[in-house]
Formats: structure tokens, sequence, C-alpha cells
């Protein structure tokens, strides 16, 4: 469900960003620079469709350990820009005189194509930041098709409401109280990267122990709790080592995932809005909760210094 929200907030503000160039060009008698408006927008689209395409195929590329690698890397990524994004938004308290300003500055430059620059360099961005969190998103908990529709669609529909229909809108609230939701999935990102990490081998496996005897390997928990594993095992077994705790219930008898398990149907959920996981690495668990406090501090103290 966590792309629902990514998707409206995303859309939404493509939205506002279109409306509010295309009422000012309206209002100041510059209606000859609407199609460059449009025409911006739209290239923006198809570029976005097709930066897509190609990240998908070189993401297609990467197999065993590399494929981890290079998720995690992305999962960071996406997290910083993800970060980024929410305290730019915090920061600014009035998008639409900056933008209104810069369509100004544009048409009074000159430049034939500033309007369209404007709108495509603007457009292009949300497009990247699409593609960049539902990659993230995927790779963590799989990509729902409906949910990424309907957060678009409920996108168009409040920019429609907004410039066409006059409705008001609190946005400034809707997007604290987003912003809020969206700090927990950029700790789930970056929790879930330096996770892929730690599978591709970049990372050391930290906590706990391992010790061969005699022809097997005896792991411990920092709980003190013990399981033993063949030779031919010991990556296998510092990964469970790691773990400082396990409170994922056994698999149904059908094999699949019982509800609370961080894969079933309310884990899943839970794991897609907070990061969730039933049994974390110690520095899984160090590096979410760091971020959590990291990045409420920099919401608070930098992103709504302003307010």
């Amino acid at each position: 469900m966590a792309e629902l929200i990514i998707m409206f907030r995303e859309v939404l503000e493509a939205s506002l960003i279109i409306g509010i160039l295309y009422t000012y060009l309206r209002k100041s008698g510059n209606e000859s620079s609407i199609k460059m408006l449009w025409g911006g927008v739209s290239s923006a689209i198809l570029i976005s469709i097709i930066a897509s395409i190609i990240f998908q195929m070189i993401a297609g590329g990467f197999e065993g350990n590399a494929s981890k690698i290079f998720e995690g890397i992305v999962m960071i990524i996406a997290s910083a820009v993800l970060t980024t994004m929410i305290i730019w938004m915090a920061q600014n308290k009035n998008i639409s005189e900056d933008l209104k300003n810069q369509a100004k500055e544009s048409l009074s430059s000159g430049f034939k194509y500033g309007i369209f620059t404007l709108a495509f360099v603007a457009v292009f961005r949300e497009g990247v930041e699409i593609i960049l969190f539902l990659y993230a998103i995927g790779i963590k908990d799989g990509i729902s098709i409906f949910p990424s529709v309907i957060g678009s669609l409920l996108g168009l529909l409040a920019g429609y409401a907004i410039f066409v229909q006059g409705v008001k809108i609190p946005l400034k609230q809707f997007f604290n109280v987003t912003s809020v939701f969206l700090i927990f999935v950029a700790a789930g990102m970056l929790t879930y990267g330096v996770h892929e990490l730690e599978s591709g081998g970049v990372i050391p496996y930290m906590g706990g122990e391992t010790q061969v005897e005699d022809d097997k390997i005896i792991a411990t928990r920092m709980n003190g709790e013990s399981k033993t594993f063949t030779l031919n095992q010991e990556k296998k077994a510092e990964k469970w080592a790691s773990r400082i705790w396990d409170i994922n219930p056994k698999k149904n008898s059908d094999g699949t995932y019982p509800m609370f398990h961080d894969k079933g149907s309310i884990g899943g959920l839970f794991k897609g809005f907070f990061g969730y996981n039933g049994d974390p690495s110690l520095i899984e668990f160090i590096t979410w909760v760091i971020s959590m406090i990291g990045l409420n501090v920099l919401y608070q103290k930098i992103g709504r210094k302003k307010q």
C-alpha cells in the first residue's frame, strides 16, 4: 500500500506544478507558451517511460550477489532521494510563487524553450522519483498494480479538483501527514538496502558467533539460542547467528505464510508501511533505529524550521 501513497503524492505534485504554470500563463496573457508547457510535460512523460524500461533492463542484467548489491545500492539511493523530497516539501512554504517567478524569468529571458524546459525538468524529476521509489518498494515487498493505479488516479483527480473545480484542499496538512508516513518508508528502504548489502557480502554479518566443532558449525545468537549447521553452510550459519530475534511464526502446512509473518497479509502490510522485519540482524536493527531518529530530527529541525 506504500505505492498508493507515493503515487498519489508524486502525481499530485506533478499536477500542481502543471496547474500552477498553466494558470500563470493564462492569466499573464502568455497563452502562446501553453503549447510549450504541454510539450515539456509530454516529453518528460515519454522520457520517463523510456528511462523506466532502460532501468529495468539494466537491473535485470545482474545475478547472484551482484543483483543483491545493485538492489541494496538502489534502495539506499531511493531512501536518500525520498528523504530529500520530504525535507524540500517541508521547507517550501510557497511553491506556487517560486514556480511563477521561474516562469516569469523564463519568459523574460527570451529563450524560446524556457517554459518547455521548466515543465520538462519539473515533471521528469517526479518521473525519476517514481521509478526509484516503485523499484525500491518492488524489491522489498513486490509491486501491486491496483494501488499504484488508484494512487495515480486520485492524484489526477485532486489536481483537477483544485485547478478546474476550484476546490480548496488543505495541501500543507496533507503533505505534513504523508511526510510522517514517508519517513517510515524511507527508514524501511535504507534498512532493506543494508539487508541486501549484507546478503551480497559487502557488509559482514555482525552479532552472535559461530564456531567449528568436529564436523559441524555451531551458531549462537546474542540471546544465547544455538543451532547446528554443516561445514558447507558457513554463510548460512553466520546469517542465522546475526539475527537478534525471530518472532516470525512457522509456515502453514500448505506452505503459505501466517498473517503475522513479515511475508504474511498483516505482517507484510506493516513491512511495507514501517519496514517491519520479524528476524532482523543486529546491523539492520541499528540502521532502522538510527535512521528513524535521524530522519525525524532532519524533518523537525531542517525541514520545518521555516514554518
